[in-house]
């Protein structure tokens, strides 16, 4: 297999379906990779996963068709340069503001000339036995994933997207729409328009953009919009969304669930 089955898939134009994970039990990765689904993002940013968590999940994944990208807790080298050496994909950089800390998120997730990545002897290439194969590719195969997720990131998306490498955005359309105003929406206000936008900007630079679909409508409302990363939701949303659909369909009144 390669080493990232998402670059090349997202190279080709292929629309990708993933997962976001929210729990520790790596079994849920296990059958998402047993699905064939695309990739999987390790949320570390929110909620309780630790390196632990998140390294068991890598472990289900390594190998396979599938991808996995980790959303680390904050632009900064140690969080970067751990989630690669454990052998993640890539990573989603949470809350830039600006295409100056997409570039430090470049900057630790590459190693020299490109950026100041520490060598190490850990998973990413396999205890050392695969060093020198590691090193000739990671550099291209890495993929560093701004989330656009605040009004500062997308007044500044043209030099965001200008950054050299950079091959995916993701968009956080509840945090976007915060910081426009509207806190607990999704996409509240103008939002659903400016993600559109953003997409479009970026298509027309070959990058390819990725969102959370809040329901199986939305996700192919998002195919029919374009996005090439679309995450079906998240683990524990997925649950929610299953439960609350059999326990309505029993007779019992359930409240909605919002989002993903």
């Amino acid at each position: 297999m390669p080493l990232n089955p998402l670059r090349r898939k997202l190279r080709s134009n292929q629309g990708t379906l993933g997962l976001w994970v929210t729990m520790e039990c790596a079994s849920i990765t296990e059958i998402a990779v047993a699905l064939n689904i695309d990739w999987v993002v390790v949320d570390m940013e929110h909620g309780h996963l630790d390196y632990k968590d998140a390294m068991d999940h890598i472990r289900v994944v390594r190998e396979t068709g599938t991808s996995i990208i980790l959303r680390v807790p904050d632009i900064r080298e140690d969080c970067i340069k751990r989630a690669l050496d454990m052998g993640a994909h890539g990573v989603i950089l949470p809350l830039p503001r600006w295409a100056a800390d997409v570039e430090r998120g470049f900057r630790y997730g590459r190693y020299t000339p490109r950026g100041t990545r520490g060598l190490g002897g850990e998973r990413a290439v396999k205890w050392g036995l695969g060093f020198k194969d590691y090193l000739r590719i990671a550099n291209e195969e890495t993929l560093i994933i701004p989330m656009i997720e605040t009004r500062e990131a997308a007044e500044d998306i043209d030099a965001i997207l200008a950054i050299d490498g950079l091959e995916a955005i993701f968009l956080g359309p509840a945090d976007m729409s915060a910081t426009f105003g509207h806190l607990g929406e999704w996409e509240g206000g103008d939002v659903a328009q400016l993600n559109l936008n953003l997409r479009q900007k970026a298509a027309a630079r070959g990058i390819a953009t990725g969102v959370v679909a809040t329901s199986l409508e939305d996700a192919r409302r998002r195919q029919d919009q374009g996005f090439g990363m679309i995450a079906l939701g998240s683990d524990a949303g997925l649950l929610i969304r299953s439960l609350q659909q059999a326990l309505t369909d029993l007779g019992r009144d359930v409240k909605p669930h919002l989002w993903f």
